[in-house]
């Protein structure tokens, strides 16, 4: 029996306009704040921050329900998805099993 779910998200994001470091910060940093205040969710810019132009954004999760934590992952990236000015060039959700066996997810 599974004890629980650990979900992570990964976004790319990338805004070839900007020019410099202190723009992209002003476009990225307000939605990763904002995402951590609204889902129960750990955020953290995990790559490009010195680039001006792209940035990779991690979020994770934690639950018994493998739903749960599916759903959570799903709105975060609807989140990121409408509240920033770049374009997501690629995202991937992967949610591993806790203290049990794979197909215990499929009972969720």
């Amino acid at each position: 029996m599974a004890l629980g779910y650990v979900g992570v998200l990964t976004v790319r994001v990338e805004m070839p306009w900007v020019t410099n470091l202190k723009e992209k910060r002003a476009l990225v940093r307000p939605v990763v704040e904002r995402l951590k205040a609204r889902y129960p969710l750990t955020v953290a810019r995990l790559d490009g921050l010195d680039a001006h132009d792209w940035e990779i954004i991690g979020v994770a999760t934690l639950s018994n329900d493998y739903g749960w934590v599916e759903e959570t992952l799903r709105m975060a990236a609807d989140f990121i998805a409408r509240e920033g000015e770049y374009r997501i060039v690629w995202e991937e959700t992967d949610i591993s099993v806790l203290g049990g066996e794979e197909e215990d997810r499929e009972e969720a």
